[in-house]
C-alpha cells in the first residue's frame, strides 16, 4: 500500500459516494487508476465494506448501550462461536467485540426506549443458560461516533 492508495481510503472514509473523478483530482491520478486501485483494495480486503451512518435519535432509537457480557463457559470454543452467530444476527446489537479481561464481550446496541431495551436483555440474556451475568452502561451522548481509521500511519 502506497501513499495514493492511502490518500484514496481517507477520502472515501470522509465520502463514501465521492467520485473516481474527484478522488483523482485530489491525488493526481487518473479516474481509471483510482477505480483499479479500489478495486484492489476491495479484493485484498482492505475495503469491507461501503456504509451509511445514521442518526439513531432520527430513526426512534433514543437509547445507546454498552454491554458487558460474561459467559458461564467461556473456554468452550462453541459457546463462543454461538454467541457471536447470534449477536451477528440481531440488528439492535451495533457492534459485538470478543474481549479479554472481565467479560468475555462488549456490545453496542439501540433501542427505541428503556421498555424496549429490557425486552432485548430478556429477548438476548434471560433465557440463555450460557450467560453469567451482564452489566450495561447508557450512553449519554455521542461526542465521536466513527469507524473511521487512521490511515496515514500504514
Amino acid at each position: 500500500m502506497d501513499k495514493f492508495d492511502r490518500r484514496i481510503l481517507a477520502l472515501l472514509q470522509q465520502d463514501a459516494r465521492i467520485s473516481s473523478e474527484l478522488i483523482a483530482a485530489e491525488v493526481g491520478l487518473s479516474a481509471t487508476a483510482v477505480q483499479r486501485r479500489i478495486k484492489k483494495l476491495r479484493e485484498d480486503g482492505v475495503i469491507v465494506a461501503q456504509v451509511v451512518v445514521l442518526e439513531p435519535r432520527a430513526l426512534g432509537r433514543g437509547v445507546t448501550a454498552l454491554i458487558e457480557v460474561t459467559l458461564a463457559e467461556a473456554s468452550r470454543e462453541a459457546v463462543i462461536d454461538g454467541f457471536k452467530r447470534r449477536m451477528a444476527e440481531q440488528a439492535e446489537v451495533q457492534q459485538c467485540y470478543y474481549v479479554a479481561g472481565e467479560s468475555d464481550f462488549v456490545l453496542i446496541v439501540t433501542a427505541v426506549d428503556m421498555a424496549d431495551y429490557e425486552a432485548l436483555t430478556r429477548r438476548l440474556f434471560f433465557d440463555d443458560s450460557n450467560i453469567k451475568k451482564f452489566r450495561s452502561t447508557f450512553v449519554l451522548e455521542a461526542s465521536k461516533r466513527s469507524l473511521s481509521l487512521p490511515v496515514d500511519s500504514i
